[in-house]
């Protein structure tokens, strides 16, 4: 099914679970402008996100992919307020959130969103459930929080949730305690957490690591489903190009902190422009002919702690010249929908495989 999906996204097609992308409105749900993150440790500043700009319409699907490392993950966890200080630091940028700037608002305005309008499902349900209390305590917790409501009501709109993200003999399963689920199941609840309150945007962060590839299948259309009945934006982070090429709108692609290329899905996979971006198309193997070595990409990601001269790419990239390690790359729109931030790209040059 995955490997179906990414032929017809390279081919131009779009599937028909695929929603149809959307029309940019005057003002978007979300707004990064800016974004850096860093941590000061004592072996240097580490710049995890430097410089990243990017918008999410309402019910959107943005999927943001890159290798482990790339800055994905704190990107989303800055706009949520959940990076420890210290020793990391948001030293610039704005996330504006249906006007409200999430990086500069107020605490009490942060907790009046955090959970209620904007949720998160984290990588790892094992270490985000709290292993001492029961996944009924856990689930009706954002609506004690966020919602005039009582406790029964609470339990009672915690079981509909549960039954609703396909959990069977919910009544009896919603006073178990996480341990006693299997990891597809954790991840269900983790699901049902974070749409419990209805929010205008989900963030999720590699919700399909560390699952099989029957259990990811089932997760990703349950998502999806969750996503048309509820109407919001969807942020998905993941490391494998094969995941979004069936369930996002756009994608922006990061490399070393910052964004390299974005683009509605169908273009990114029929004309990839920049050569990390082709390169983590090549990794994909359900686009390897059978019986070929692998392509995997040479070396690894840079260490964002020293200065980078030039593009961070260009040490890994076959296409790589004397310019590109002397000019720092910027993101350059190529048409309305889609930009990157390769230098020769951008002097019109083309680039052809070895």
């Amino acid at each position: 099914m995955r490997a179906r999906a990414i032929r017809d996204s390279a081919n131009g097609l779009t599937r028909a679970s695929t929603p149809a992308p959307l029309k940019p409105t005057a003002v978007p749900l979300l707004n990064v402008q800016d974004l850096r993150t860093h941590f000061h440790t004592r072996n240097g500043i580490y710049r995890a996100v430097d410089g990243v700009s990017f918008s999410v319409e309402r019910g959107e699907t943005l999927g943001i992919v890159g290798e482990s490392g790339s800055g994905k993950s704190v990107t989303c966890y800055s706009i949520m307020g959940l990076i420890p200080q210290p020793p990391g630091r948001i030293v610039s940028g704005t996330a504006l959130f249906d006007g409200i700037d999430l990086l500069n608002c107020s605490p009490r305005q942060a907790r009046s969103i955090r959970g209620k309008r904007v949720s998160m499902i984290f990588q790892d349900p094992m270490t985000s459930l709290n292993p001492f209390l029961r996944v009924s305590e856990q689930i009706i917790e954002p609506l004690l929080i966020h919602e005039n409501i009582s406790r029964p009501d609470a339990l009672e709109r915690a079981l509909t949730m549960l039954e609703a993200v396909g959990i069977n003999d919910a009544a009896k399963r919603i006073h178990y305690y996480p341990h006693e689920f299997s990891g597809g199941m954790r991840q269900r609840v983790m699901i049902a957490m974070a749409l419990i309150t209805k929010p205008e945007l989900l963030i999720a962060d590699e919700p399909t690591t560390a699952l099989d590839v029957t259990v990811q299948a089932q997760i990703l259309e349950l998502i999806g489903k969750m996503q048309r009945e509820l109407g919001m934006a969807v942020i998905f982070i993941t490391h494998d190009l094969g995941v979004v090429s069936g369930l996002c709108d756009r994608v922006q692609v990061m490399y070393a902190g910052r964004i390299v290329e974005t683009a509605d899905t169908r273009t990114l996979f029929k004309t990839p422009r920049h050569p990390y971006t082709r390169a983590l198309q090549r990794s994909i193997p359900a686009l390897q002919s059978k019986g070929a070595e692998l392509y995997t990409i040479p070396g690894l990601p840079p260490d964002v702690s020293k200065n980078i001269p030039g593009c961070a790419f260009a040490p890994r990239c076959e296409f790589a010249t004397d310019l590109c390690t002397a000019a720092n790359p910027e993101l350059v729109a190529i048409d309305a929908t889609h930009a990157q931030a390769c230098l020769r790209v951008q002097a019109n040059e083309t680039l052809a495989c070895s």
